[in-house]
């Protein structure tokens, strides 16, 4: 696909730079199809849109709240399937949404246990402990 548009374009580096990966890993997201196929330029070089780079940023979001590579592809077939999927799509983010509250409530009990193990030592530190 040649991008012929007038609309703003972005290099693999700067697209990679937008949404905080690596050029390795958005040409991996690429290659496992979570990405649709990228414009090129006359020179045949990759041009991501905003479109491209807004589609990375949610990947990566779903990626960094820990949704398995398997969600993500099935999430992409039902998008590209159409409003058909609207439901199945809600119900995706639904059970991966109490998967990110179960981890979040995880993480704050990982940090109460930190905040108590710095009060001691800093109480320690100070000769405040008996």
């Amino acid at each position: 696909m040649d991008i012929g548009t007038r609309e703003p374009t972005f290099t693999v580096s700067e697209a990679a730079h937008q949404v905080g990966l690596t050029t390795h890993t958005l040409r991996w997201y690429e290659q496992e199809g979570l990405v649709a196929p990228v414009g090129r330029d006359s020179a045949g070089r990759r041009r991501y849109t905003r479109q491209d780079v807004d589609w990375l940023l949610l990947l990566t979001r779903l990626r960094r709240t820990g949704m398995p590579v398997r969600d993500m592809r099935r999430y992409v077939e039902l998008a590209r399937q159409g409003d058909g999927t609207l439901g199945a799509r809600r119900a995706l983010f639904e059970e991966h949404r109490v998967r990110v509250l179960h981890r979040m409530a995880e993480l704050e009990e990982d940090l109460k246990v930190l905040d108590f193990k710095i009060d001691h030592y800093r109480r320690a530190e100070l000769g405040e402990l008996d």
